[in-house]
């Protein structure tokens, strides 16, 4: 015996197109999906690439930039050597100034030679640079044009008084032996007893014990 489906083949066929249908249209949906999605990911490496391009213009950036600070800290640092060493090179003009000028004084100072001896003393200087000490200077110049040298020995010795008694001494246990061509600049500095009164100084020039020349000034 055959069993027959009881639903009319009109109705069958109404059932398929609408399973065909929604399974298009499943189909569809499924599709467009598909393309969203790819459509995003092609977005998010665009992004990405963009932002890997924007991550070396900055790195690139940060570098350009570290190297002028670096630049820019040479500098400060050669700029800060040079300004100490032209501190140091005025320091230096302003004491050879100061010698200088202390040179012009003394030759400016210098007691005019007399008669037509071959050697003087032209200047005798006395300064006290501290309560117990001294300095000295002394010109010798040869008055003879194109005159010999002349070795020969310096004295200067002092004078005065000291607790209400005379008093003397001299620069050096013994003379200072000179050699002058044409002219001699000396200087030095003494030690005295702070309680000591100078009253004069005096400049000698002496070669084999004889005085060549002599110069005194009164204090």
């Amino acid at each position: 015996m055959a069993i027959r489906s009881a639903t009319p083949w009109p109705l069958r066929w109404l059932l398929a197109a609408v399973v065909l249908g929604f399974s298009g249209a499943l189909a569809l949906w499924a599709f467009e999906f598909g393309k969203e999605i790819a459509g995003l990911d092609r977005n998010a490496k665009q992004e990405l690439e963009q932002l890997r391009a924007e991550v070396s213009q900055l790195r690139e950036a940060l570098g350009k930039a570290q190297s002028v600070a670096n630049t820019s800290e040479s500098l400060l640092t050669t700029e800060k050597t040079a300004q100490e060493q032209l501190l140091l090179q005025i320091r230096q003009l302003q004491a050879d100034n100061m010698t200088l000028r202390s040179d012009l004084g003394f030759f400016e100072r210098l007691i005019p030679g007399t008669g037509s001896d071959a050697l003087s003393i032209r200047g005798l200087q006395i300064e006290r640079v501290a309560e117990a000490q001294l300095k000295w200077q002394v010109l010798m110049i040869q008055a003879e044009k194109n005159a010999p040298e002349f070795r020969g020995q310096l004295e200067i010795s002092f004078t005065g008084t000291l607790d209400g008694k005379p008093w003397s001494a001299q620069h050096a246990a013994a003379p200072q032996s000179v050699l002058i061509k044409g002219y001699l600049r000396q200087e030095g500095l003494v030690d005295v007893p702070p309680q000591a009164m100078v009253k004069t100084v005096t400049a000698r020039i002496l070669q084999g014990g004889a005085v060549k020349a002599l110069h005194t000034i009164k204090l």
